[in-house]
């Protein structure tokens, strides 16, 4: 049949997500709720793209429009989110979408678009690849898996273990955003706000999860928030408190939630993108993981180079330094409006 490409309208709620969780593209950011979350916690215009066979969704693609002072106009899929893209059933309906993004781009008046694909889609499109993922699945028992963890890093893990920590799943992400925001600021970037980890956790239930760390005294000193999609667990937002380092909470931290992970029956643990050249990309291929490319793709518009909105363009490295020497009230209360902006 022929393939149309439309807007989303809110009677294609339950489709989208239906579709979603069968596309073998797509992934947890595709999932409509963070539409809601868009447009409600972070007040930005959301332009979501379905394409269909008939009656029949085969393909989606969620943009989000940004604007602002510093970083400029653009369309995304997606901000925030480690992965995005269309997540189609077939390649015609991905290059139909893309190219309604790019049409919407030029009617928006944007600067580019963006879309964080896991693999190459455009190849006439200039790349940003400087981030990798990390993907590896889980073996079904819990002790096979410590096995798998190179000896170095299993005998970090062990020692955590013999420290008498303890890990407990919250009820609400109050625990998680303190250690979370702390963290934040010790790296000098600003945090998401505490309404905002309140919203994901309302809009996906079970499947936003705080886990929390605890010091042999009932201290937290760890804290993950993990998103579930599938057969698959991604830790996505983590936050410590300078104590956990002698503690070797990190370390248990992941074991744990690998653990718990692999009791539930899950198949892949998702430990997330890194920056090339980072202390966080060698600590998980310290775990064993094996780092998998990332491709940014993007449609210049209205620029001739591809943006580099990330910490590590030096430009930024005086604010960084800067905003590591705010009072942690003043950071709590401006940071979220410019983490708005960070995409």
């Amino acid at each position: 049949m022929p393939l149309a490409v439309r807007a989303y309208r809110d009677g294609d709620r339950a489709r989208w997500d239906a579709f979603v969780f069968d596309c073998p593209d797509a992934t947890f950011f595709h999932r409509i709720g963070w539409r809601d979350i868009y447009a409600d916690v972070f007040s930005h215009r959301t332009h979501y793209l379905l394409a269909e066979r008939g009656a029949q969704i085969v393909g989606v693609l969620p943009l989000v429009e940004l604007k602002s002072l510093l970083f400029g106009h653009s369309l995304v899929s997606l901000p925030f989110a480690v992965y995005g893209g269309a997540a189609s059933m077939d390649a015609d309906a991905k290059a139909e979408l893309d190219r309604h993004a790019v049409q919407l781009g030029r009617e928006l008046g944007v600067s580019h678009v963006e879309l964080r694909n896991r693999t190459p889609v455009e190849a006439a499109w200039p790349r940003l690849e400087m981030y990798v993922t990390f993907r590896k699945a889980l073996l079904p028992d819990a002790e096979a898996n410590l096995l798998a963890i190179p000896r170095k890093q299993r005998a970090m893990v062990r020692k955590a273990i013999q420290r008498d920590l303890r890990s407990e799943i919250d009820p609400d992400t109050r625990r998680f955003f303190d250690l979370y925001a702390d963290n934040q600021h010790r790296h000098g970037t600003p945090a998401q706000s505490r309404r905002y980890f309140e919203a994901l956790q309302s809009t996906f239930g079970a499947d936003c999860e705080a886990l929390t760390i605890l010091s042999p005294q009932g201290k937290a000193v760890s804290g993950v928030l993990s998103f579930y999609f599938r057969d698959e667990v991604l830790p996505y937002y983590a936050g410590d408190l300078t104590d956990a380092r002698d503690l070797a909470a990190n370390d248990f931290k992941y074991w744990e939630l690998m653990r718990r992970a692999c009791e539930r029956g899950l198949k892949v643990f998702d430990y997330g993108r890194s920056k090339l050249g980072t202390g966080s990309f060698d600590f998980k291929k310290n775990w064993g993981f094996e780092p998998a490319q990332l491709h940014y793709e993007f449609a210049l518009l209205k620029r001739d180079t591809v943006p580099q909105n990330n910490p590590s363009n030096p430009k930024y490295k005086r604010a960084i330094e800067t905003w590591r020497k705010l009072p942690r009230g003043v950071v709590n209360t401006i940071g979220p409006m410019l983490a708005r902006h960070l995409g």
